[in-house]
């Protein structure tokens, strides 16, 4: 019935498949459901730290920056993690101690933004 190819990955293409209609139907039935009441409050500002329609030339505080840096590299290690670990049967000691190295030079820089610190929010 299906190519070969496509047995191998079937059970990915059904998790797919189930995840994007139970999303759409979340997105659809909360869209029908959900109460549409605005008020000041729902209007304000919420994370971004000042109103939406001010000058857009007004100074930023460089913090959100660092905090957003942050997360883009602690969100690429994840990214790295997870093909790593997938293969690591394949890869052997080398790929086990090329990871490493990775990670230690990571938590390096945390702790050397740690102690100059990036982190604190004051």
């Amino acid at each position: 019935m299906f190519p070969e190819f496509l047995k191998d990955y079937f059970s990915i293409i059904v998790f797919l498949l189930i995840a994007l209609g139970l999303s759409g139907a979340f997105v659809v039935i909360n869209f029908i459901l959900s109460p549409k009441n605005p008020d000041p409050e729902k209007l304000s500002a919420y994370e971004c730290g000042f109103e939406a329609f001010q000058d857009s030339r007004m100074e930023f505080d460089v913090r959100f920056y660092l905090v957003a840096i942050l997360f883009i590299i602690f969100d690429l290690e994840i990214a790295f993690l997870f093909p790593w670990a997938i293969s690591l049967g394949k890869i052997g000691l080398l790929g086990f101690i090329s990871m490493m190295i990775f990670l230690f030079i990571l938590t390096v820089g945390f702790i050397y933004e740690w102690k100059k610190g990036a982190l604190d929010w004051e």
